[in-house]
């Protein structure tokens, strides 16, 4: 009788990607990289230990969003004051941090506990196609769309 195999974290081995958003459209890219960051593209995929891949995200400010979103879609934040909710269309968020808008879509799709803030952990974001992680020599990842 065969058992289910269970990773442990000393057993994980992960690779270095590079994701080249230019063009592409943002929950589609946030649902690949979710899916590298979790680790379930391996056959080793075990649910409660991070044995996902480092994702690195190049040209973040070049990234589209589909139909009316840049103008309807809104970015929230609360300070936990009475009155602190600020709120960003995705167009200005764009504009000024554009890294911000594809952290939160990724962040959104990973699970939301201690595990989850350790695989948002090897996530790279970066406006610009310059990125200082060549020594790691990852491999690119296409995205279809």
């Amino acid at each position: 009788m065969r058992t289910t195999y269970m990773a442990k974290p000393a057993d994980v081995e992960s690779k270095w990607w590079v994701i080249d958003a230019e063009g592409q459209v943002l929950g589609r890219v946030a649902a690949e990289v979710a899916t590298l960051l979790r680790g379930k593209h391996k056959p080793t995929f075990t649910p409660h230990v991070n044995c996902g891949d480092h994702v690195i995200i190049i040209n973040a400010d070049k990234i589209i969003l589909t139909g009316h979103k840049l103008d309807q879609k809104l970015y929230k934040r609360y300070s936990g004051y009475p009155g602190g909710l600020r709120q960003t269309t995705y167009r200005v968020l764009m504009q000024t941090h554009p890294e911000r808008a594809l952290e939160s879509a990724v962040k959104g799709m990973l699970p939301h506990t201690r595990l989850g803030r350790a695989m948002m952990k090897k996530c790279r974001i970066y406006a610009s196609p310059d990125h200082p992680h060549q020594a790691q020599m990852p491999e690119v990842r296409t995205i279809r769309h």
